[in-house]
């Protein structure tokens, strides 16, 4: 009977470490190599002519290392330099044109504008949701960041005017002193493309505290608690660029 006991206690042991493993390896991401795969035939498939940019790239650096070996007579340790050197300046490359692919696959997409946000890390609060839009799907996205609270819009500049005036003045209600910074982001005249939203809101100067930022967020709380529901056919979360393929890893 003990030979018994123990062989049932001992059985579910088995069997949850036999079943483990498995388990890891269905949820388990993809390793390094596979994702540099996967986002190079992204970029591929928008970009063809990646691959001799990146070919370009790598035939340059090993040329200037060789022209470099045979003035101090060492070619083949320059080579050797050379070779891991070239590859780095393929991914580099492959990692631009990633970026720009990723972004193109973005235009005209309801929830864009937000998406080209995401880009930005550390030291920001981003809204998911768009806090203000019209009956023409026309959005307005929330950041808060070291400049303040960022006001990115997407649609037709003439037309999303007015709503981030709106947006603008029911923040003033609530925060006066904090400045508001409006980005109007999109491919027409004036407007600032995708790919540069990021950068717009980074280049504002800075004029809060790390600190006054998570408060402005508690306090701007007050303005999205009775918000009305994204309209039909935005879901920002689904647009959101792939921030490994944008590095290039």
């Amino acid at each position: 009977m003990a030979k018994n006991s123990d062989n049932d206690a001992a059985a579910p042991k088995r069997g949850l470490f036999s079943r483990k493993p498995k388990a890891e390896k269905k949820n388990k991401e993809p390793g390094r190599l596979k994702q540099i795969g996967q986002v190079f035939q992204m970029t591929r498939r928008n970009d063809p002519m990646v691959v001799w940019w990146m070919a370009l790239a790598a035939l340059a650096v090993i040329a200037v290392c060789l022209v470099i070996g045979f003035l101090i007579n060492n070619w083949i340790t320059m080579l050797i330099i050379a070779i891991p050197l070239a590859l780095l300046a393929a991914m580099f490359i492959m990692s631009r044109r990633a970026e720009k692919a990723a972004f193109s696959q973005l235009e005209g997409r309801p929830g864009a504008a937000g998406a080209a946000m995401s880009v930005l890390r550390r030291g920001w609060i981003l809204k998911q949701e768009p806090v203000a839009y019209n009956r023409h799907q026309d959005l307005v996205f929330l950041g808060i960041g070291r400049p303040g609270i960022v006001l990115v819009t997407e649609g037709p500049k003439n037309r999303v005017r007015e709503l981030a005036a709106s947006e603008r003045k029911r923040i003033a209600r609530v925060l006066p002193n904090v400045p508001v910074h409006i980005i109007n982001a999109g491919s027409e005249e004036g407007q600032t493309p995708l790919a540069e939203v990021g950068k717009a809101m980074k280049k504002l100067p800075k004029s809060i505290t790390k600190l006054e930022v998570s408060a402005i967020d508690k306090r701007l709380s007050t303005l999205t608690a009775n918000r009305l529901p994204i309209p039909k056919g935005v879901d920002p979360n689904r647009v959101r660029p792939n921030r490994r393929a944008m590095r290039g890893r």
